[in-house]
């Protein structure tokens, strides 16, 4: 998905004991491993494990001012952090160093449950991650009859702001409708509609494009309620026929194909976490 409409959507810093005793009869303790002490690893280090470059460049980086450890400057070459706790910064940009996150894109495709389980045997996300190993959860979900753009990860604190309507996360979607349609149709959603469970307003809504009796539009929206677009789309006398979320934040869709996962790169990872206030 490129953004367009088309008539079809491609979609440790610890010693190390002997084992053999020493004198006394008390393990000796093993040299410290390069770069490592019992208060943590080298900044410079910690950026190159996280991809940032090599540790030349990332010396250079701490030279110029451009890295922040906690919210202040570092510009100390010997400086040691706790990558699973401090807060990292380049050039303003969160520096995801805690260890075994795992950060993935996935086109879901229709018919596909966004569950990592079913008891009644139906085909899940779950059969398309297999390669990413265990412990993964999807970020939100859509429904089964609905396609495209779902978070898949490991990272709890990530995943819950980035689902609750505080943090107003935007997501994109395609929607095809029948219609035709009125022409004041994006304005009446923007201006709200009345749901069952409540008010519910888009943040933006166009049409995009229209061929014979179907409309493509595209819906921006922050909310996280069960089948909100479908529901919203039917109460204004649109059903939807097909959709499909062609983003979730800064991360977008782009041209991963149907029932493909692709791992977030550290830029989307670090949008993720400033759009979720972390």
């Amino acid at each position: 998905m490129n953004g367009t409409a088309s008539d079809s959507f491609d979609t440790s810093d610890s010693f190390d004991s002997s084992d053999a005793a020493g004198p006394t009869g008390i393990p000796t303790p093993a040299p410290a491993r390069e770069g490592r002490s019992s208060e943590g690893i080298r900044l410079q280090k910690v950026l190159a494990a996280a991809g940032i470059g090599s540790r030349r460049h990332n010396e250079e980086l701490i030279d110029s001012g451009r890295v922040r450890v906690d919210g202040k400057v570092v510009r100390e070459q010997g400086r040691r952090v706790n990558p699973e706790t401090a807060l990292i910064e380049v050039d303003g940009e969160r520096v995801v160093t805690r260890t075994g996150l795992v950060h993935l894109a996935l086109n879901k495709p229709r018919g596909v449950l966004s569950a990592m389980s079913d008891d009644r045997g139906r085909p899940t996300i779950a059969d398309l991650l297999t390669e990413f190993g265990p412990g993964l959860f999807h970020v939100g979900r859509l429904d089964g009859d609905s396609e495209g753009l779902l978070l898949v990860t490991n990272d709890g604190d990530l995943a819950h702001r980035l689902t609750h309507p505080s943090f107003g996360v935007p997501k994109t979607y395609f929607v095809e409708i029948s219609g035709p349609v009125r022409k004041d149709l994006p304005r009446r959603l923007r201006g709200g509609v009345e749901l069952g469970d409540g008010p519910v307003a888009v943040d933006s809504a166009r049409i995009v494009d229209v061929a014979s009796s179907r409309v493509m539009m595209e819906i921006v929206l922050h909310e996280g309620r069960k089948h909100v677009v479908r529901r919203l789309m039917e109460s204004v006398g649109h059903p939807v026929h097909r959709l499909v979320r062609v983003s979730f934040g800064p991360v977008t869709l782009g041209t991963l194909r149907a029932g493909r996962a692709r791992h977030l790169t550290r830029h989307e990872v670090g949008a993720l976490y400033k759009a979720a206030g972390l």
